[in-house]
């Protein structure tokens, strides 16, 4: 009989633990914040592709010049958004989610990621008004000292032969 109760007792504590999680999980998601221009379509699609992609995102609709400025970005580098991510490292533009993710696992001694300008088929100037085009882009990693190297690369995307 103690060995039952026992047992009923340690799954009771089991399945209190489990209703737990998804409020623990939930805290536990990079945390994105971004500056962008609040009648900015494509900045839109890129906080949901964010989102969708398990980032928590708090968005900021007062432009990002100031933000970009203040986190040391060269402004050649630059695009229509600028976010911060787990306070670490400055994002600016439509960098994937996944290059993000990357960037978090790695932890480079670094500034960030840029998508320079605003390529078409990158995440947020994806959507259906573009036809399924996809420009070539590359992610950039930026030092600390405003030097950049490749991050990862997107080559054109061919389009299928009908």
């Amino acid at each position: 009989m103690m060995k039952r109760r026992y047992l009923l007792q340690t799954l009771a504590s089991l399945a209190g633990a489990c209703t737990l999680t998804p409020a623990l999980m939930a805290q536990t998601r990079p945390q994105v914040e971004v500056w962008k221009d609040p009648d900015c379509g494509c900045c839109a699609d890129w906080v949901k592709h964010m989102e969708d992609n398990g980032f928590q995102v708090l968005v900021h609709d007062s432009g990002n010049a100031a933000a970009r400025k203040r986190l040391g970005l060269p402004e050649k580098l630059g695009s229509c958004h600028t976010a911060l991510v787990d306070g670490k490292y400055m994002v600016e533009g439509h960098v994937p989610a996944r290059d993000i993710q990357r960037l978090l696992k790695e932890k480079p001694q670094a500034l960030g990621l840029t998508v320079p300008g605003m390529p078409v088929g990158s995440p947020g100037m994806d959507g259906p008004i573009y036809g399924g085009r996809q420009d070539p882009y590359k992610v950039l990693l930026v030092q600390k000292n405003g030097d950049t190297r490749v991050f990862q690369d997107y080559p054109t995307k061919i389009p299928a032969k009908s």
